[in-house]
Formats: C-alpha cells, sequence, structure tokens
C-alpha cells in the first residue's frame, strides 16, 4: 500500500504530504486495507480451517472507537487489558459476549464493569483475582467464563521489556504443582464460574515458532494433569500472540508458520485422549496494526556538528513513539515530499521533546533535509498513539484513516486546552 508517485510517497492511495497539509503533523495514519488483509488472512489461514477458532485483537496496540469498529466488521472478538480499553470497546457497540478481558492486576471496579456487561471471558492472572469475581457474580448474579493465564516457562528471542512467557514474570500462574492445581480445584467448584481452560503470552515481537511450540507442549501437559486429576475434559486454550512484523529487515512470517505447528499438536492430542477438539483463541495486536501506521512529521531545525552527526529535528518524538527510548526499537523513515531523491546524506532523526534519548532513527541515510520537510516513519501503527503522552506537554497527534485515496479523521489532535483540561489550582494558591 506504500508506492511513490511524481516524487510523493502514498499510503494506500493517498498523497501523504497532502495529509500532512489537511491535518497537520505530528500525524499517524492507518491503511484500512492493510488492516483487513491481515484479517482476511488470519480467516483464510486460521478461522476457515480449525472449528471454533476465534481471533481476539489485543485492542493495547491501538485502540480507538474506530479501530474497534474495524474488528467488528471483520468478525473478529477483541483482548483487552484494562478498564479503559473495556469502556473504549463497549462505547463503539463491541458486543461484550466477543470482549475478552486479560491483564495483572485487574482492579475491582474494571471487574464490576466487565462482570456486569457480560463479557465474553476473563482470563485470571491470580488466585486473589478469581475471588474477586465469585465475589461480584454473588453480588450481580452473574456467571462468567474464565481462562487460567499459564507462565511456560519458556524463553522466547526478544526484548526483556517484552517477554512474558519466562518463570520470573509478573503474569500468570507458573506451572509450580502446588500452585496451580489446587487454584484450577477452586475454580472447578466456583458456583459462579464456567472454568474452560487455559491462556498463554509467551512475549511480543517474535520470528521463531520453536517457543511457540514448546509453550503448547507445556500447555498440553497441564490440560492432561487436570483430565487427570479432576476428570474434567479442557474446551478452550488461547495460545496468545507477539508474531512479529517487519521494522527494516526482519522477514515477517505468515500466520500459518507459527499456527499451524501449534494446531497439530493440539489436535494429536486431544485425539489420541478421544476427547473433542478444544476452542482455539489467539490475540494477535502488532501484527494487525504495526505495518497498517505511519507516523509523519514536519522538518524543523537542522543541526550538524562537524565530524560527529548531522541531526534532522522533527516536530514530534518520544512522546508520540517512546518506543525507540525505551526498548531501542528501531524503524525505517523517508522524506516524503523527495522520494524521487538520492539518499545522500546520513541523519540522526530526533525529536523535540527535552530529553537526550528522544531519537527517532539513527544514522538515516536521506536525501538532503530542509525545514518543512515531510519525514514519514514506517511501520508506528502499533504501541505509537498507544503509549502516546503529554510529556513537556506536547498534545497527543491527530490519527487518520486512509482507504483507496479516501482520508477520514478518526481521532482529533488535542488542543493545549484539552491537556490541563483536567488540571486545578488548589484555592490555598489562588
Amino acid at each position: 500500500m506504500v508506492e511513490t508517485k511524481q516524487g510523493k510517497l502514498f499510503f494506500d492511495g493517498c498523497d501523504v504530504t497532502e495529509l500532512a497539509r489537511k491535518y497537520g503533523t505530528p500525524l499517524y495514519v492507518y491503511s484500512e486495507s492493510v488492516i483487513q488483509a491481515h484479517f482476511d488472512e488470519l480467516r483464510r489461514d486460521f478461522l476457515d480451517r480449525w472449528p471454533g477458532s476465534r481471533v481476539a485483537y489485543a485492542a493495547k496496540a491501538f485502540c480507538s472507537l474506530g479501530m474497534c469498529r474495524l474488528a467488528q466488521r471483520a468478525g473478529m472478538c477483541i483482548d483487552v487489558v484494562s478498564g479503559g480499553e473495556l469502556y473504549t470497546a463497549l462505547t463503539a457497540g463491541f458486543p461484550p459476549e466477543r470482549i475478552e478481558f486479560n491483564g495483572n492486576n485487574k482492579l475491582l471496579q474494571e471487574l464490576e464493569l466487565a462482570v456486569s456487561r457480560g463479557v465474553g471471558r476473563i482470563i485470571v492472572d491470580g488466585a486473589e483475582e478469581l475471588d474477586m469475581i465469585e465475589k461480584l457474580c454473588t453480588a450481580l448474579d452473574k456467571r462468567v467464563s474464565v481462562l487460567y493465564r499459564i507462565t511456560p516457562g519458556v524463553r522466547a528471542d526478544s526484548h526483556d521489556y517484552i517477554v512474558t512467557g519466562k518463570k520470573d514474570s509478573k503474569f500468570g500462574f507458573p506451572l509450580d504443582e502446588d500452585v496451580l492445581y489446587p487454584a484450577v480445584e477452586r475454580a472447578l467448584a466456583a458456583p459462579h464460574v464456567d472454568f474452560l481452560g487455559f491462556h498463554f503470552h509467551i512475549g511480543s515481537q517474535l520470528f521463531d515458532r520453536g517457543p511457540y511450540i514448546q509453550a503448547v507442549e507445556a500447555m498440553l501437559e497441564v490440560v492432561g494433569q487436570v483430565r487427570e486429576r479432576f476428570g474434567v475434559a479442557v474446551t478452550e486454550l488461547n495460545l496468545g500472540g507477539g508474531f512479529g512484523i517487519t521494522y527494516t529487515s526482519e522477514e515477517r512470517k505468515p500466520f500459518r508458520y507459527y499456527l499451524d505447528p501449534m494446531l497439530e499438536r493440539i489436535a494429536d492430542r486431544f485425539d489420541r485422549w478421544g476427547l473433542p477438539r478444544p476452542a482455539v483463541v489467539i490475540e494477535p495486536g502488532r501484527s494487525i496494526v504495526g505495518d497498517a501506521g505511519m507516523t509523519l512529521y514536519s522538518v524543523g531545525e537542522i543541526k550538524e556538528i562537524r565530524g560527529v552527526r548531522k541531526y534532522v529535528c522533527v516536530d514530534g518524538g518520544m512522546s508520540d513513539n517512546i518506543r525507540p527510548a525505551l526498548y531501542q526499537a528501531v524503524y525505517r523513515g523517508v522524506l516524503a515530499n523527495k522520494m524521487d531523491r538520492a539518499d545522500r546524506e546520513t541523519v540522526t532523526v530526533c525529536g523535540k521533546c527535552c530529553e537526550a534519548g528522544d531519537v527517532l532513527v539513527r544514522d538515516l541515510s536521506l536525501p538532503p533535509a530542509e525545514r518543512g520537510d515531510i519525514f514519514a516513519l514506517f511501520c508506528t501503527g502499533a504501541y505509537g498513539y498507544a503509549m502516546a503522552s503529554n510529556y513537556n506537554n506536547n498534545p497527543v497527534p491527530a490519527v487518520v484513516l486512509v482507504h483507496g485515496g479516501t482520508d477520514e479523521l478518526m481521532v482529533r489532535r488535542q488542543s493545549y486546552a484539552d491537556i490541563i483540561r483536567n488540571q486545578l489550582i488548589p484555592p490555598s494558591l489562588e
């Protein structure tokens, strides 16, 4: 969906330099066509091949009313990890029975919203959470379906901040026998809970299916133990997400690369047990929206330090994309208005926040940059807007959805007034 015409960058049929002029910068731009293509691949290679399967879009990657509608229109479910994400999905009109509530340390008021509105699944992250759910269900006269999140003890090859399946993790139940199985027994005995099965999520931005296979094997061992100990057949397994995308030179793998070997092992084990195959759920987020988004910036000051480095400063930075500063994420970018010019300089593109670490891309080859050029940073659809902040009181950028040459505003740009809307001057300071 990215192409060059007459020396300018186009995204899903739209001239991005015109988008920058129309909506201002910084600006997040999402391609509806790319998002839909990923949903179509999941339907063809997963949903249509495994009865009872579900795709729960991981809203943490990019959560907005419009994105919830895109997932709903595609027939997907949604995975939320906070009361705010749950509220957003419900406000967008997303069917609550197709919402799965995940995450650790769920707050009482968040669980109350989930139980009262009848969400389809709660992924229980710890023993105390089950007690909270039971009390709420008793008070509200409700019943909920739950899965237990387990940490399968798998070490995935990614940044430590986004590896979640190792034993030393804040997420889920460890596989210790004296911890997990008593907790399962409590769920099976709970009068307001339907215990369906297990969930794991081993990390994010992963390219090797080996850790997924290891995690499935560990999960199936637990399923077998539950069958032997309690005479209960698990009916649902959630395999998480974390499938890697191409930011620079990484090779994005098709969804089947990860899913086929996991599904084969699940099918084989349940067939050998003589049990119906379980419903299987996955929760991709980044792999749906990551490469569907880009961020546009206007070039400002250009500063050359002789013999050291040339800085190209843009009007955004770590307040709209914290990933490079947080865990050294690497991106590609271009001057969208100079696509027909040769790359002649190696520069570092930096932001305007008052931090030395506010760097978007180091040592990037570009044509000679000038003030007013439009810099496009690719593959920012995941965890750009989602992790944006008002650091230095910078407004959060607008979000635009493009499709076949049309553009629509999906999130308005914050104003300065929006930033201080909830602030007060205490009477003692008047």
